[in-house]
């Protein structure tokens, strides 16, 4: 086995699960950045891309109230202010924060998984 983060994981110094099971990067890949020969690599997350709005199914939508935030509307919707970043995959929003920019706005709520 050449993989070195398999290997650093394999050694306990690296968990093989990182990630809160809500977080938005929970099984996404480690990797390792060797910034130059002789210095030491660093683990780094890699990129996450974001599924296509067609691909993820939408339960319901929601009306943004004036005093919502991004992790307000999770919390109220989805059960958990961690998962706001589900929403704003929905939305195909790269910006969280706009999601609640506009009171009266409907914006996708995400089916499944909390």
């Amino acid at each position: 086995m050449n993989d070195p983060i398999q290997l650093l994981i394999d050694a306990g110094a690296i968990p093989s699960e990182p990630f809160d099971p809500l977080s938005r990067y929970r099984g996404v890949p480690l990797a390792l950045h060797a910034p130059a020969p002789g210095v030491e690599p660093v683990a780094y997350v890699a990129r996450r891309f974001i599924p296509q709005r067609h691909s993820i199914a939408v339960a319901v939508e929601a009306v943004v109230e004036a005093v919502d935030r991004p992790d307000l509307l999770a919390a109220r919707t989805l059960g958990s202010p961690l998962s706001y970043w589900r929403i704003a995959d929905a939305n195909a929003v790269t910006d969280p924060f706009e999601l609640t920019d506009v009171p009266g706005a409907r914006v996708a709520i995400p089916s499944g998984g909390s």
